[in-house]
């Protein structure tokens, strides 16, 4: 599976620095206890459609979503239909709890979509050897690619099975957990670790904590089987001019945020290194232990 080139990613924007569509707030889903997915009605003006409309991304693209007086993040659509779309949330900082507390009917602000997506995913649609593979959050960036891809085989990992995404929506998923409270005890690499050596894993689609991407990079590698993921990276404008999301020389925000396993193993920061909100470069251990709340007391939380 070669990337196209980014010019031919149906919906991508090298640059649209547009102003936010504002969408109200139709319901709130509690998913598990720190996550919640929050549907917003499509925009009925065509004007507004014009700026934002959710149903012209790709899976794996990604929009800006802005809180008035408070920040703007980007996040994943997880969810989309022709009436509504949606956003999971991960309850962690100030942004995300403010929004997992928005009353009904709150304004909120949209643009995009940007960035590349998945590609070539239409050639594997029925296939059960197509592999989706996903651990915690990183399950909502994968959630449209699943539903348009019914025949691939969905894997999830997650800490607990309090913690697990979509379990009814995919209820033939195959579910790791790592203290065993639901499905198999280990972690979801395990699986496709044995699927690639019985070749059963013809091409894989990976989003979830770095960690568990470079573990699944490299078995793609080392087999050869295709292979795409969707990387996390700290993000202000979203299109390419702030610099803030550059990894060894790309913009994920505009080269990615899906990228091959060719790609990324040019990518020595790859599974080792990321950038703080400040711009530091730092070991993923320490941006794991900087993104950690804050104890009760004002300490950092251990």
């Amino acid at each position: 599976m070669r990337p196209r080139k980014q010019k031919a990613e149906p919906g991508a924007a090298l640059m649209r620095p547009q102003l936010p569509v504002v969408a109200r707030l139709a319901e709130k889903r509690r998913d598990t206890p720190r996550m919640a997915t929050l549907l917003f009605p499509h925009p009925k003006d065509a004007a507004q459609r014009a700026g934002f409309d959710a149903r012209t991304l790709q899976p794996g693209q990604f929009v800006m979503v802005w809180l008035p007086g408070v920040d703007e993040k980007p996040y994943a659509v997880s969810c989309c239909d022709d009436s509504q779309f949606g956003i999971t949330v991960h309850k962690r900082g100030r942004f995300s709890t403010a929004l997992h507390e928005l009353p009904p009917n709150a304004p909120v602000g949209f643009r995009g979509p940007y960035g590349r997506g998945f590609w070539d995913w239409e050639e594997h649609a029925s296939d059960s050897r197509a592999v989706i593979i996903g651990g915690g959050c990183g399950m909502a960036p994968l959630a449209l690619l699943a539903e348009r891809m019914p025949g691939a085989t969905v894997v999830q990992g997650a800490p607990n099975g309090a913690e697990l995404l979509y379990r009814d929506r995919f209820p033939r998923q195959v579910v790791y957990t790592e203290d065993g409270s639901a499905g198999q005890k280990g972690l979801p690499t395990e699986w496709l670790r044995h699927a690639i050596e019985r070749g059963e894993a013809r091409s894989v689609y990976a989003c979830g904590p770095e960690p568990m991407l470079s573990a699944v990079v490299a078995m793609c590698l080392q087999r050869k089987a295709p292979c795409q993921v969707s990387l996390e990276r700290y993000m202000k404008c979203g299109f390419g001019v702030c610099g803030q999301c550059e990894c060894d020389g790309r913009l994920v925000c505009q080269d990615g945020p899906v990228f091959s396993a060719d790609e990324l193993r040019q990518m020595p920061s790859f599974g080792e290194k990321t950038r703080l909100a400040s711009g530091q470069k730092v070991t993923l251990a320490q941006a794991s232990e900087c993104a950690k709340p804050p104890a009760a007391d004002g300490r950092p939380s251990t």
